[in-house]
């Protein structure tokens, strides 16, 4: 890389998981100019996962409640400027421009980590009681919702509504989930799968509602559109989450009709100088055959070693040689009801499903093929299958049905 390398600046809009990881890959590969991190929350740097979990349930007289679960990151000694509570507004590419709540901001080179944010119920904005479980604010304004033990209704039974409505009885809390669709995790798992998940909120004496949509959320209660009025001291909304890029529209960086942007095999957006990474972006996977927008953890993680790689690859007259592509095999885990979910890769409607062991009982698997090889597979607590169903789905590994169905057998035994 020449010595004018040195001078080329490269920021970063957003400071969680994607973005930070960025700005360490590129040190660790070798950047050598300046790297500016800009987050738009106060905090340093923390991660999200403790947030409906440690966070949550830390008691009020607990100083890990109010401390956040920061990255273990000496920023200074990385030479990386941080920068916080600052704004991101609007981008110019043609100058290599940002706007900002606090003036302009230069750049040689950009990487979008913004993530994504909360999807909120329409008519619940400004209704006292109504929480949204994003931020570490967020969280830390729902640990006394949950000391009270009151009255809780969580609007959507996601990931999120899952593993709040498990926090919530952990602390007593009385707890009704009320979810448009038919089946919990709509959208993630098809019904089958999910439907065995029903008796979990049961068991753990929380109510799921399900095939019954919320009309309107109003100061001390949650009114369904079957006329039913729920009682609330607190109301929970998780129905999704959506690529927080509302600030790139109108710039030039082509953007899906989800709101991601549309970034290449090497996480590159459509104009130049601009990255795209983590929550923000989807991706073109040859691994899966379609784009995929993956708004999980180790996508955060992962994604940003091929941001830096590729920034780094610039410099050099072989740069196109050099670049890397991002395929990985998407994993995520979610820990609800006293059980440890995992799952890793990719599955479409029409994939053939096979059941790994009972869903009646603690620990069972489902896997989905496709011409015979693994694409996806979902673990509850059977992390040896998810460990070993995510290196046959990496290596694309021909597989036995038969053998695969036998949850008293290893998983990798099921390879051809």
């Amino acid at each position: 890389m020449s010595d004018s390398r040195k001078q080329q600046r490269v920021v970063i809009v957003g400071a969680g998981m994607a973005g930070v990881q960025t700005a360490v890959a590129l040190r660790e590969q070798g950047w050598p100019g300046p790297v500016r991190l800009i987050g738009a929350e106060p905090h340093p740097p923390y991660d999200r996962p403790p947030l409906s979990k440690a966070v949550l349930l830390a008691k009020g007289e607990e100083p890990e409640g109010d401390a956040p679960p920061l990255f273990d990151i000496d920023f200074a000694a990385l030479d990386i400027e941080l920068e916080l509570g600052r704004t991101v507004t609007g981008l110019h590419p043609a100058e290599r421009l940002l706007e900002t709540d606090a003036g302009p901001v230069h750049y040689d080179r950009l990487v979008v980590a913004t993530g994504a944010e909360p999807v909120t119920l329409p008519g619940s904005e400004g209704v006292p009681g109504v929480h949204l479980l994003r931020t570490l604010d967020d969280a830390r304004r729902l640990r006394p919702v949950l000391a009270a033990r009151g009255r809780i209704v969580v609007v959507g039974a996601g990931w999120i509504g899952a593993e709040f409505a498990t926090a919530a009885r952990e602390r007593e809390c009385e707890v009704t989930v009320v979810e448009a669709a038919a089946t919990p995790l709509p959208g993630a798992l098809p019904a089958q799968v999910t439907e065995p998940m029903r008796a979990w909120y049961a068991d753990a004496g929380a109510l799921l509602r399900t095939g019954v949509a919320v009309a309107a959320v109003e100061e001390g209660g949650v009114l369904l559109a079957d006329g039913t009025r729920l009682a609330a001291d607190a109301v929970l909304v998780g129905i999704g989450a959506r690529p927080a890029t509302g600030w790139l529209r109108g710039c030039g960086v082509e953007l899906g009709a989800d709101g991601a942007v549309l970034a290449d095999a090497g996480l590159r957006a459509s104009v130049p100088g601009v990255y795209a990474v983590g929550d923000c972006a989807s991706f073109p996977s040859a691994r899966f055959g379609e784009r995929l927008l993956v708004h999980h953890w180790d996508n955060a993680l992962q994604g940003p070693r091929t941001v830096a790689a590729n920034l780094v690859a610039e410099g050099h007259a072989d740069a196109a040689a050099d670049s890397v592509g991002y395929d990985p095999v998407p994993y995520f885990w979610s820990e609800q009801f006293g059980r440890f979910v995992q799952y890793a890769g990719h599955h479409r409607d029409g994939d053939e499903l096979v059941w790994r062991g009972d869903p009646a009982t603690a620990a069972w698997s489902v896997c989905w093929l496709r011409d015979d090889r693994l694409t996806a597979l979902l673990a509850v607590g059977r992390p040896r299958d998810l460990a070993q169903g995510r290196k046959l789905i990496q290596q694309g590994t021909a597989v036995d049905r038969a053998v695969l169905a036998d949850a008293a057998v290893a998983l990798k035994k099921a390879a051809r």
